[in-house]
């Protein structure tokens, strides 16, 4: 039986630190919680996200694909996109599990116009 209760912390190696830090901060609006030289951290509901540059190059390309989830997929695409987040597609039905369905967007992170 497992001792893991839920993920208190999720790492994210970035090249930029300070274009990471306006995308999470200023268009996706997660609360900057503190950031220091090399790494910041950000509140996602509970869980904890660290941007940090890699250590070793061996990191660099190693990365987290995160999922968030959010009450009107339509109203965050748009709102997303007017502040200057390009997608690689629209809003679109993955699944119906039940009476439950599953849309998501992907957005082109590297695409980003910031400033």
């Amino acid at each position: 039986m497992s001792n893991l209760k839920s993920i208190g912390q999720i790492g994210i190696p970035v090249k930029d630190i300070n274009r990471a830090i306006l995308f999470y901060k200023d268009l996706l609006e997660l609360p900057l919680l503190f950031n220091m030289g090399s790494m910041a951290f950000f509140n996602c509901n509970g869980v904890r996200l660290m941007l940090s540059l890699p250590e070793k190059e061996q990191f660099e390309n190693a990365s987290s694909v995160l999922y968030f989830q959010v009450d009107d997929i339509t109203a965050s695409y748009n709102q997303l996109k007017e502040k200057g987040v390009a997608f690689i597609d629209k809003p679109h039905l993955i699944t119906k599990m039940g009476s439950t369905e599953k849309w998501m967007a992907r957005p082109e992170i590297l695409s980003v116009t910031m400033g």
